[in-house]
């Protein structure tokens, strides 16, 4: 019986790499697998790509207001389903997802972010953790050496904690590290302190 699979972690533990790993592994099969990504994830255009390098183009784009039960009801002779950046999904849209497994037995895994660069949970990675028939948690290391589970955002190489929850590698120099929580809170204090001066 198929299954609604969320695989969740903090930046850098590979998630793309991995969805592109299993994608390889069934087409290596000669198996079809459709692969879909938000078209609010403008990094990499209509590609996805791994920070290791490696990339594929994508089979459609989701637009935030997309009813992805009519898009994928009428799939057939497709082996499996995978979403890239499955946070940024509504949470309609993590509900038509389970009925597409459901209706056409066709497992869909999806890969995300659990939570936002100040600990809140994306919506459509809150409605995946709450309806997944199964959760992975994929790891990383902080800097220290500990297993990092939270996301830090940097703009222009400094550690910064407020701005909107939704702001894309490569825009106005933003990047994000995987840190875990006690060098999260070390850095969060201390960009506190500094903007209250």
């Amino acid at each position: 019986m198929a299954k609604l699979y969320f695989r969740y972690g903090a930046m850098n533990c590979g998630k793309t790499a991995l969805l592109l790993q299993a994608v390889h592994n069934y087409e290596s099969r000669n198996m079809n697998v459709l692969v879909l990504k938000p078209l609010v994830d403008t990094k990499g255009g209509d590609t996805i790509v791994s920070r290791i390098g490696l990339s594929r183009k994508v089979d459609h784009l989701i637009k935030s207001d997309e009813d992805l039960y009519k898009y994928l009801k009428n799939i057939t002779d497709i082996s499996c389903i995978f979403v890239d950046e499955a946070q940024f999904l509504k949470r309609e849209q993590v509900d038509e997802l389970l009925r597409i497994v459901v209706d056409k037995n066709v497992p869909i895994i999806c890969y995300g972010l659990r939570a936002d660069f100040n600990t809140n949970g994306f919506e459509g990675s809150i409605r995946l953790l709450e309806i997944a028939q199964s959760i992975e948690e994929l790891k990383t290391i902080c800097d220290c050496g500990n297993k990092a589970t939270f996301n830090a955002r940097m703009v222009n190489g400094e550690f910064v904690f407020d701005g909107d929850q939704l702001a894309i590698d490569g825009e106005d120099e933003v990047t994000y590290e995987s840190l875990c929580p006690k060098c999260y809170y070390k850095k969060r204090d201390n960009y506190l302190k500094k903007t209250k001066k």
